[in-house]
């Protein structure tokens, strides 16, 4: 479904991802781990299109996506869930979720899919006429989620959605997440702590200084000592 090939970016002259490859098949859910500062949230940013490559290329359902406008790459279906949310605070929950479905060619399927968007998240459902502001750190998470799926993507690019949370958010978070992926919808999302990954992930890919170290099943890399000794903190599991 997404192939990231031979990649090459970073900010002006400073180089972040240097030489990297991978794969993401449809309907898996892939989850990117390594040190804070080594490419992750870099390497979303190149596939969405907001930052231009230096080398390599990105192909997505067999098309070259590189290159292209980062409307023009969700308009494929292919979204991301960046970090710190991005909500539009004094417009509602119901304002926000409309807000992203702006792909979708007519109100009638917005509203369809704004239904959609309300039976994973019904919380959203209850809260739709408040202003995001006023929101939980968890809700506002959700939100940004709701707000991506408004879109009908196939693949969702999520950036680190435990980034502030409290552990009993961060599972409620988690939950609505790994609901999302039974749906049938692709999930390629970025976290560094491994603990919160570990039950939903299909394939874990490990990444230090902008290349790839290890992938393959949770329990390939659980099972490598060294790997989960120096990234993940633990030790290896018997």
């Amino acid at each position: 479904m997404l192939e990231v090939k031979n990649l090459r970016v970073g900010y002006g002259d400073a180089m972040v991802i240097e030489d990297m490859s991978l794969t993401v098949n449809e309907g898996e859910f892939v989850v990117v781990i390594g040190p804070n500062g080594h490419g992750k949230t870099t390497l979303l940013r190149a596939i969405s299109g907001l930052l231009p490559l230096k080398r390599g290329t990105i192909t997505y359902r067999g098309e070259r996506i590189d290159g292209k406008a980062t409307e023009s790459i969700v308009s494929k279906g292919l979204v991301q869930i960046p970090q710190g949310d991005m909500l539009f605070p004094d417009m509602s929950v119901q304002e926000n979720l409309l807000l992203g479905g702006f792909v979708l060619p007519s109100r009638s399927e917005r509203l369809e899919r704004l239904a959609q968007v309300y039976e994973i998240f019904p919380r959203l459902l209850e809260r739709k006429e408040q202003q995001a502001r006023t929101l939980s750190g968890g809700e506002r998470r959700m939100l940004a989620l709701g707000r991506g799926l408004m879109t009908r993507a196939d693949l969702l690019l999520i950036d680190e959605p435990s980034l502030g949370l409290a552990p009993v958010l961060v599972d409620e978070v988690y939950d609505r997440i790994a609901t999302i992926a039974k749906s049938g919808i692709t999930v390629l999302l970025v976290e560094e702590n491994f603990a919160h990954v570990r039950e939903v992930a299909d394939r874990v890919v490990l990444i230090e200084n902008g290349a790839v170290v290890l992938q393959g099943s949770v329990d390939e890399v659980l099972n490598d000592d060294a790997v989960t000794a120096t990234y993940l903190g633990v030790g290896g599991e018997s």
